[in-house]
């Protein structure tokens, strides 16, 4: 693999090399757990000051734990409730600033400051949503928010 790290392009060009690194791993792969693990692993490695990677799966009216990288984890979250489950509900990115300011944040992980979360869609279906947590506020901005959806579109046809 490609040290990401050592590249020194823009950040929408590193994305890049990440969007080909990952089409690279999941390539001919059809294990939806062994291609999110390796999808979570993958960012975990490429984002800089993140403190949680990973995936909740619709089951159910709500999502419950996948494959990630950090502390453990809340387990389930009902669909409509905190920044995944209001994703997933609205089937929207959402990108929070400050996760103190989100109305009916859930809390798992005292250290997250900001979150991005990008609903995983494939043919219309809700499978479930891609989950990152910074330490610091503002973590995130609309760079981070178009280069994660391309990866969640290139991850979903492998789902």
């Amino acid at each position: 693999m490609f040290n990401v790290e050592l590249y020194k392009g823009s950040k929408e060009e590193k994305y890049r090399l990440v969007l080909k690194q990952l089409a690279a791993l999941i390539e001919g792969e059809t294990n939806r757990i062994a291609n999110l693990s390796n999808a979570a692993a993958l960012l975990n490695q490429f984002l800089e000051n993140v403190n949680w990677v990973g995936f909740y799966l619709v089951e159910g009216n709500g999502l419950v734990l996948g494959p990630f990288q950090g502390m453990p984890a809340c387990i389930r979250i009902p669909l409509g409730r905190g920044v995944c489950g209001t994703s997933a509900a609205e089937k929207r990115t959402l990108l929070v600033e400050d996760v103190h300011q989100f109305p009916g944040h859930i809390a798992c992980d005292a250290a997250s400051q900001s979150e991005i979360v990008i609903p995983i869609i494939k043919d219309s279906d809700l499978i479930g949503v891609l989950d990152i947590d910074s330490p610091n506020k503002n973590r995130f901005d609309e760079t981070d928010r178009r280069m994660l959806e391309k990866f969640v579109e290139v991850l979903a046809k492998h789902l």
